[in-house]
């Protein structure tokens, strides 16, 4: 076998083992790509207090909060690992925040953005742009499955659990350490009701205004509340 055999052999092998990792962990793109296209999420999302998670965590900002939780209001938590993972978007993950990343790069997934709740939209982005152009070339819809593969995710009450219901005694089953401070025992106000949190609108929705989507996809599982969500939505200012 000659060196060219060899080398071609060893370039094949290497794309074999390299493609499937990189398939399952797509990387965190950052909340100004996903409002490139959803300009109107994008914007109500900026006005909640998901966007600003991570200014709480600084000193001397949610004092009253932080001292009935029994935290130090003085103290920096922006480094602290059992409190930004619940602040941030992709914490430790590809593409996602970790401390002392380029703050130019940070300014993306600081806060509880698109990427938290939906997944890291390096693996469906262009799933979206291409089902997009599907629809205005010829009208038809693309199967939502192509989504749920590339690991978009559905599961937004999941997803709200993992901070909101992370404590010791919730009744979440997946709630393990570091445990958020910020309890119904601390307070009622932390009673965390997804149906609840999911239907508020405007200026007191945690998330963003729900606004009616193209109907760019069409099929596969997607959470029963969104019929009603979509029958109420805005229709989109841009």
């Amino acid at each position: 076998m000659n060196m060219k055999h060899i080398i071609g052999g060893w370039l094949s092998a290497v794309i074999l083992c390299v493609a499937p990792v990189s398939a399952q962990t797509p990387d965190y793109t950052g909340f100004r790509v996903c409002a490139k296209c959803h300009f109107d999420q994008g914007d109500a999302w900026r006005t909640t207090g998901h966007a600003k998670a991570f200014e709480s965590l600084k000193p001397n900002v949610k004092v009253s909060a932080k001292t009935k939780a029994g935290l130090d209001p003085a103290k920096d938590y922006t480094a602290d690992q059992n409190c930004v993972g619940c602040h941030v978007t992709g914490h430790g993950e590809k593409g996602g925040y970790s401390p002392g990343m380029d703050p130019e790069d940070a300014k993306v997934v600081i806060g509880v953005s698109c990427e938290a709740c939906h997944g890291a939209g390096g693996g469906y982005r262009q799933k979206h742009a291409d089902a997009g152009d599907r629809l205005k070339a010829s009208g038809d819809t693309t199967d939502r499955q192509v989504l749920v593969d590339a690991r978009q995710n559905f599961d937004y009450e999941k997803a709200c659990a993992r901070c909101h219901l992370n404590y010791p005694d919730s009744k979440w089953a997946g709630a393990k350490p570091p445990h958020t401070p910020f309890t119904p025992a601390v307070d009622a106000k932390y009673q965390f009701n997804f149906e609840k949190a999911v239907r508020a609108t405007g200026d007191k929705n945690p998330v963003h205004t729900h606004y009616k989507l193209r109907g760019v996809f069409k099929g596969g599982t997607v959470p029963a509340i969104r019929a009603e969500l979509q029958l109420n939505a805005q229709e989109p200012e841009q």
